[in-house]
């Protein structure tokens, strides 16, 4: 009896979609964080840049 329902757990694919889903969702958070970090490092710089040019005319 155990060995029946053995089997049918490891031939059943119901989980497989939802951890497609979660690995494909993991991929798309971390790009985007990486996305977030890079960009955030040159809208610093530019900050920066126009703080320098504008501290004069004060």
């Amino acid at each position: 009896m155990h060995n029946r329902y053995l089997k049918n757990f490891i031939a059943s694919e119901s989980g497989a979609v939802t951890v497609d889903w979660v690995v494909l969702t993991a991929a798309i958070v971390g790009l985007g964080v990486s996305v977030i970090a890079y960009v955030s490092t040159g809208t610093l710089d530019l900050a920066e840049n126009i703080e320098e040019s504008l501290t004069p005319t004060e």
